[in-house]
């Protein structure tokens, strides 16, 4: 794969190495992220059946602030959601993002309404 933007390759390449590591099951599934410029996007993944199980971003949330708030609030609503359906643990896959800023925040979320990770 040849992409220009050495960032990128460089993510894509932690986000294997990673990806190695982590595996999803249906009692505790893999939060897998996503951000681009305008949103963040976060999925809870049955790994074993290679089915989402849940899916929210801050574009369907209508929070509409790419920024650290914003992914403390889908952070926080993923885990109610994720309650709702029965999940207590989850795997956290950050997706070769840098643990810090809004994927910190997105963690955080979670474990403030009670998912643990």
């Amino acid at each position: 794969m040849e992409l220009k933007n050495k960032k990128v390759e460089k993510r894509l390449k932690v986000r294997k190495r990673i990806r190695k590591r982590l595996h999803g099951t249906l009692e505790r599934p893999r939060l897998s992220l996503f951000k681009s410029n305008t949103s963040i996007y976060v999925q809870l993944i049955n790994d074993d059946k290679g089915e989402t199980l849940l899916a929210l971003s801050t574009r369907k949330l209508k929070i509409g602030k790419n920024n650290v708030a914003g992914a403390w609030a889908l952070g926080e609503a993923l885990a109610e959601q994720a309650l709702a359906k029965g999940i207590t643990t989850i795997v956290f896959d950050r997706s070769g993002y840098i643990y810090d800023g809004k994927v910190k925040a997105i963690g955080g979320g979670v474990r403030a309404k009670g998912l643990k990770c």
